[in-house]
């Protein structure tokens, strides 16, 4: 009997590949389903369990304030014990959904959506240092990309199971399945990489900036925290309170808008289901946001996806004013395309100001995000029952335009910051030769190199 030999490294491939589906698939259950899917579910709610309806945007905001905490424990963990980042995924994200399919009063609900929102949180760090362990080297930023698209995954399959569910209850427990089946795959596909082993030191959640450009499809937080009082985050201030804003402005989206749009008879309850099959559908868009930032630059970029959120916003206004479904859809689509867009954006500016702390400045910028986002559902929830629907959009569509405006604020010497860390125009690599010294400043003593002239940004 003859056996076949296995072409050499043909099994690490598919290692990498198992990994790489497996922890797209977390990300599809733990963010598109655990996490975002109490707005999709906003109108069920409220109709089944009219107990829950006033605390509606008080549970959204617990579930982003959730997944910011657990973001900054899981940068704390997931370097040295990965696994264990994915079992806590699984597990809050499980624990949540069947707290959502049971509760029947305020508390019960803002508790069990707070615990949901935890699963993302502690999967997308968790995932960073397992690829780089179970994946070759140059294919990591596609195997990045690949799991970063499962959030687009998530909010689509959240979609369809709104679509054939019968009720509130039994569709919170299959996804509750969901995480915890998704979880126990990818921890299996993690088998092999256990403490020590995610690579060289500094190769994890800390140092995403290492392995190229990622497209990145989702809002995911890397790397260490950054200490408040460190000078490194000043450079954060701007991009972190534009992020802020631009979370504020899509609250009212992520968390109301599927129930305005029934409130005002746009699309019937039965339908709501493909609302969130548009956003997924327009979100698989936002792996194109290298090539927009390549054509734009940064910061133009982050004004065209504040600018796309602000009018995706306003086409869920416009279907609610004039009740037809077609600008809802459509708002929707654009509204998912610009917001993973956004996020990409989000840490390329992060690289940009940080260049050698890129997964730290990550993680601050989208801990801003979901910091803006709870501050917004609160608002919002509050602000329902007073304001008109379409004023409530109008607000966030202007809170989204302001947040992109942040792009346009610069911090005097972040450009000259740049330059003098390594492999910037000041660094030995950019000297005459290596053995020249740096060049003189003309700024006087202390300073540590002379910016090259710039053309004016346009």
């Amino acid at each position: 009997m003859t056996t076949t030999a296995r072409p050499a490294g043909t099994e690490p491939r598919t290692k990498g590949a198992v990994a790489t589906v497996a922890g797209m698939l977390l990300v599809a259950t733990t963010y598109g389903m655990a996490r975002f899917g109490v707005g999709l579910f906003a109108p069920a709610l409220a109709d089944e369990r009219p107990q829950l309806a006033d605390v509606l945007g008080w549970a959204a905001a617990a579930q982003f304030t959730s997944y910011s905490v657990a973001a900054l424990a899981a940068a704390r963990l997931v370097d040295r014990r990965p696994r264990a980042g994915l079992v806590l995924a699984g597990v809050t994200a499980t624990v949540g959904c069947l707290g959502v399919a049971a509760a029947t009063t305020p508390a019960v609900l803002v508790v069990a959506v707070f615990v949901a929102g935890m699963g993302g949180g502690f999967a997308s760090p968790a995932l960073v240092p397992v690829v780089h362990a179970v994946v070759a080297p140059r294919a990591r930023p596609t195997a990045q990309s690949v799991v970063n698209a499962g959030t687009a995954v998530g909010v689509v399959g959240a979609g369809l199971v709104a679509a054939g569910a019968p009720a509130v209850a039994p569709a919170w427990v299959l996804m509750a399945l969901l995480c915890a089946g998704t979880a126990a795959a990818a921890r299996w596909s993690a088998r092999a990489v256990g403490p020590g082993r995610c690579g060289p030191a500094g190769s994890g959640a800390g140092a995403r900036g290492g392995d190229g450009p990622v497209a990145v499809a989702h809002d995911v937080p890397t790397g260490t925290a950054v200490d408040a009082s460190s000078p490194a985050r000043r450079p954060l201030l701007a991009p972190a309170a534009a992020a802020v804003t631009v979370g504020a402005g899509s609250a009212l989206t992520w968390t109301f808008g599927p129930l305005l749009l029934t409130a005002a008879d746009a699309v019937v309850p039965a339908r709501v289901g493909w609302l969130w099959v548009a956003l997924g559908v327009g979100g698989v868009l936002g792996v194109l946001t290298g090539a927009l930032v390549a054509r734009l630059g940064l910061r133009r970029s982050w004004c065209v996806c504040a600018a796309a959120l602000a009018l995706a916003t306003a086409g869920v206004a416009l279907s609610v004013a004039t009740a037809g479904p077609a600008p809802a859809y459509a708002g929707m689509a654009l509204f998912g395309a610009a917001y993973m867009a956004a996020s990409g954006v989000l840490i390329l500016w992060a690289r940009e100001v940080r260049p050698t702390g890129a997964g730290a400045a990550t993680s601050v910028l989208f801990v801003a995000l979901a910091t803006g986002q709870a501050v917004g559902s609160a608002g919002f929830g509050v602000a329902r029952s007073a304001l008109d629907p379409v004023v409530l959009a109008v607000v966030a569509a202007a809170l989204c335009l302001v947040g992109g405006a942040g792009a346009l604020v610069r911090r005097p010497g972040t450009a000259a910051a740049r330059a003098a860390a390594p492999g910037g125009r000041c660094s030995p690599r950019a000297s005459a030769s290596p053995s020249s010294p740096p060049r003189a400043s003309r700024r006087g003593p202390g300073s540590r190199c002379r910016p090259s002239p710039r053309r004016p940004s346009r």
